[in-house]
C-alpha cells in the first residue's frame, strides 16, 4: 500500500515539491493510514520498519522522506514519555497521520553540544509554564500541527521537554525560509511570546534522562533519508552506465562498490536500530554516531559520483542527479551535521560527551497525568 502511494501520488509531484515548495500534506496523511508512522513493532524489530519505509519514501523524494522523519520522531517522543495522558491522547493520532508535526530539537541538541545557546526559556506558573523565544528551523510544521521543544527554567538552570500545539491564537509561525532543496518541507520559524504550556503537555521533567532513551533512535531514524538518496543515486549511475559505461568506467566510485557499501551501511544501521535502547552499553552511542557519520560521507560521495556519471544530462533543471546532490548535502548538514557528529565523537573520547552529562542528571520522576 505504501508503494502504491509512492507510485501514484508522490512520484508525479516530486518536481512540484522540490522546485515549487509544494507541501505534500495529503500524501503524508495517507502514509499514516497505511502504517508508515506506527511504532508497535519496537520490541521485536526496534525501529527497522520505520527506517525501511523512510528509505522507500526518500528514494522517490527526500523532502517527503524528511517530513516522514519529523513525523516519526514526534511519535518517538510520545511513545517514550511516561506522561500517559499525553501519550494516549496524541500518539494514536500521530501514528495514523491524523495529527502531523515537527521535532523542534535541532537547537537544543546543538545547545547541549555547546554549539549554540538554547533559544527557549520559561518560568514555572500554576498548572504549567510560560515560554518565550524563537526556534528558527522547524520542519513539517503548519498551524494545527504539534512540535516537541526543550526549554530552560532560567532561575533553576533546569531543562524540561514538552509539546506545543501550533495555534495562531497563542503562537506564531513565520515562513520566510527558502532552501536550495527541501522547499516542500513546511519549514518555518516558531515564535513564542508568553506561550502557556500546561503540565499535561510535558513529555519529561527533567529532560535529560528522557534524552538518554530517545536520542539514539532520533539519530538512527535519519538513516532512512540517507539510504533512500543512496539508492536513488545508485539507480542514476546504473541507468547512465547503460549508454556510457565505456567512459564512466574510469570514475573512482563504480556501482558494484557503491552497492556493497550501501549494503554494509544498512546492515550496521538495522543492527543498531533493532535495540534503540542499548544506551547503557558504553560503545553503543559511539557506534550510532559513527554509522550516521558514515551515512553522510557516503551520500555525499555517491551523489557526486552520480552527477559525474551522468555529465551534462545530470545537470539539467529536472535531472534526478542534481536533485540527489542537493538532497545529499541536506543529509550532511541536518542536525546532527557532519561537524556536530565529529565534535561529539571527539568529546566522547575525551570524557565530555553529552550522553554522559545527561546520565548525571537525577530523574526526579516523569509527569503521570
Amino acid at each position: 500500500m505504501l508503494h502504491t502511494i509512492l507510485e501514484k501520488e508522490l512520484a508525479p509531484k516530486v518536481d512540484n515539491i522540490d522546485r515549487h515548495g509544494y507541501y505534500p500534506e495529503s500524501i503524508l496523511r495517507n502514509m499514516g493510514k497505511v502504517g508508515v508512522y506506527r511504532l508497535n513493532d519496537i520490541e521485536q524489530n526496534g525501529l527497522n520498519k520505520n527506517i525501511e519505509d523512510m528509505t522507500f519514501v526518500s528514494k522517490v523524494c527526500m523532502t517527503t522522506g524528511f517530513c516522514v522523519w519529523c513525523q516519526d520522531t514526534l511519535g518517538w517522543y510520545l511513545y517514550n514519555t511516561q506522561n500517559l495522558g499525553l501519550k494516549n491522547k496524541l500518539l494514536p493520532l500521530v501514528e495514523n497521520g491524523i495529527v502531523l508535526g515537527g521535532t523542534g530539537l535541532s537547537n537544543p541538541m546543538k545547545s547541549y553540544a555547546q554549539i549554540e545557546n538554547n533559544y527557549l526559556s520559561a518560568k514555572k506558573v500554576s498548572g504549567g509554564y510560560v515560554l518565550n523565544g524563537t526556534l528558527p528551523w522547524v520542519s513539517n510544521l503548519q498551524y494545527g500541527h504539534y512540535l516537541g521543544v526543550i526549554f530552560n527554567l532560567k532561575d533553576k538552570n533546569h531543562n524540561v521537554m514538552g509539546v506545543i500545539y501550533c495555534d495562531p491564537e497563542t503562537m506564531r509561525l513565520k515562513e520566510n525560509i527558502h532552501y536550495s532543496a527541501l522547499e516542500g518541507s513546511a519549514t518555518t520559524s516558531v515564535i513564542l511570546k508568553d506561550y502557556f504550556m500546561s503540565d499535561e503537555d510535558v513529555l519529561a521533567d527533567p529532560a535529560e534522562p528522557f534524552l538518554v532513551n530517545i536520542t539514539p533512535g532520533f539519530i538512527l531514524l535519519q538513516a532512512g533519508m540517507a539510504m533512500g538518496v543512496l539508492l536513488s543515486a545508485l539507480d542514476v549511475i546504473k541507468i547512465s552506465n547503460q549508454a556510457k559505461y565505456h567512459i564512466n568506467k574510469y570514475l573512482p566510485l563504480q556501482e558494484s562498490e557503491l552497492e556493497a557499501r550501501i549494503a554494509s551501511l544498512a546492515e550496521t544501521v538495522y543492527r543498531l536500530a533493532k535495540n534503540p535502547y542499548d544506551v547503557h552499553n558504553p560503545f553503543y552511542l559511539r557506534e550510532v554516531l559513527r554509522a550516521r557519520l558514515e551515512a553522510s560521507y557516503l551520500v555525499l560521495e555517491a551523489t557526486q559520483s552520480a552527477c559525474l556519471h551522468t555529465g551534462t544530462q545530470g545537470y539539467l533543471y529536472d535531472a534526478k542527479a542534481q536533485r540527489n546532490l542537493r538532497e545529499g548535502y541536506f543529509v550532511a548538514i541536518v542536525t546532527p551535521s557532519i561537524k556536530h557528529l565529529i565534535k561529539e565523537l571527539d568529546d566522547i573520547e575525551n570524557g565530555r560527551g553529552v550522553m554522559s552529562g545527561w546520565k548525571q542528571v537525577k530523574d526526579i520522576g516523569y509527569y503521570e497525568i
